[in-house]
C-alpha cells in the first residue's frame, strides 16, 4: 500500500462512521464488539475455500469470487471500524509491522522456507 492509497482509508472510515450514524448503531461498535464482527468475517471468507484443493481461479466460478469479494469487504470495513475505535493508523500499524517481519525474517535467510522465525 503506498501513501496515495491513505485517503482510500480514511474515506472508508467517514463512510463507516456515516454508516452507523445513520443508524444509531455506535452504541454497538465497541472494540469488542468490531472484534468479534471481524472474527466471523474471517470465518465467513475462509468458508468460501473450505474443501478446495487450493482456491486458485481454476477451482472459483463468477458466484464464488463475487462471495469472495463482498466477505473481503466485510472484512475491511471491520477493520477499520475497529482501528477507528482504537485510535490506530492502519497504515502506518501496517509499514510498521513490516519493518519488524523484515528483521524477524531476513530474505537471505529465509528464502523458499516457511517456518516460523524461532525455527531458523
Amino acid at each position: 500500500m503506498t501513501t496515495s492509497n491513505l485517503p482510500d482509508l480514511q474515506d472508508l472510515r467517514e463512510r463507516t462512521r456515516q454508516f452507523a450514524q445513520a443508524r444509531d448503531w455506535e452504541q454497538f461498535h465497541t472494540p469488542k464488539n468490531l472484534a468479534m464482527a471481524l472474527s466471523v468475517e474471517v470465518a465467513e471468507l475462509a468458508e468460501h475455500f473450505q474443501w478446495l484443493q487450493t482456491g486458485g481461479a481454476a477451482e472459483l466460478d463468477d458466484g464464488k469470487r463475487t462471495a469472495i469479494r463482498h466477505e473481503l469487504a466485510d472484512v475491511l470495513l471491520y477493520l477499520v471500524q475497529l482501528a477507528d475505535k482504537m485510535q490506530v493508523d492502519l497504515h502506518a500499524a501496517a509499514v510498521e509491522k513490516m519493518a519488524l517481519n523484515a528483521v524477524k525474517y531476513p530474505a537471505d535467510t529465509v528464502r523458499g522456507d516457511a517456518r516460523k522465525y524461532n525455527e531458523y
